[in-house]
């Protein structure tokens, strides 16, 4: 959708589909910083920071988007106070997140970070049949590595280990938590 770098002129609003935002380490390593899909907000910090694209925008199925130019989205924040109120309730979150994942990563392990990863995607994606969460996800175990802030070989593990004990299914693009409680508790640090 756009690249780490290009002159930013508009955000975009997502309607439908997911997106990754990433970003090329110094050694040319591709790392994946969050992924955002339906309803959210992405591209906005590089008109208010940079003017420049501060992240690429990679669309990783079909997306659907509202593109705003950002004069538009700061006229319309002004003159709407309830949805400025809800865009910095928002931005603060993530904010807020960014923030826990860092004070976290040093005191986790990959598979525990994993965890409260799938976890997340299963609160803002999953859909609840029977007692099971089903997520689809339309990333890879690499792009899941990076967005926990671990190996691949540690993804590959987990994953292989929650299947095996019953507490994840998975298949070509999902995952379905089977033992809520139990990721839960790996998330939490009580394996």
């Amino acid at each position: 959708m756009c690249q780490e770098g290009d002159p930013a002129t508009h955000l975009y609003v997502l309607i439908v589909g997911w997106v990754k935002i990433l970003s090329v380490t110094s050694h040319g390593q591709e790392r994946v910083l969050a992924l955002r899909g339906n309803g959210d907000i992405v591209g906005e910090l590089a008109g208010e920071m940079t003017g420049h694209r501060t992240a690429t925008l990679q669309a990783i199925d079909a997306v659907h988007a509202l593109i705003v130019r950002y004069d538009r989205f700061s006229s319309f924040l002004d003159s709407n106070p309830g949805a400025a109120h809800a865009y910095r309730r928002v931005m603060t979150q993530r904010w807020g997140d960014a923030a826990e994942l860092l004070r976290k990563h040093p005191l986790t392990s990959g598979a525990q970070r994993l965890a409260s990863l799938l976890l997340e995607l299963a609160e803002r994606h999953g859909m609840v049949r029977g007692g099971r969460i089903d997520v689809v996800m339309p990333l890879s175990q690499e792009d899941l590595a990076s967005l926990a802030g671990t190996s691949r070989a540690t993804v590959t593990r987990a994953i292989r280990n929650w299947r095996d004990r019953g507490f994840v299914s998975t298949g070509q693009r999902h995952i379905t938590i089977t033992d809520l409680p139990r990721l839960r508790q790996i998330a939490d640090h009580r394996t």
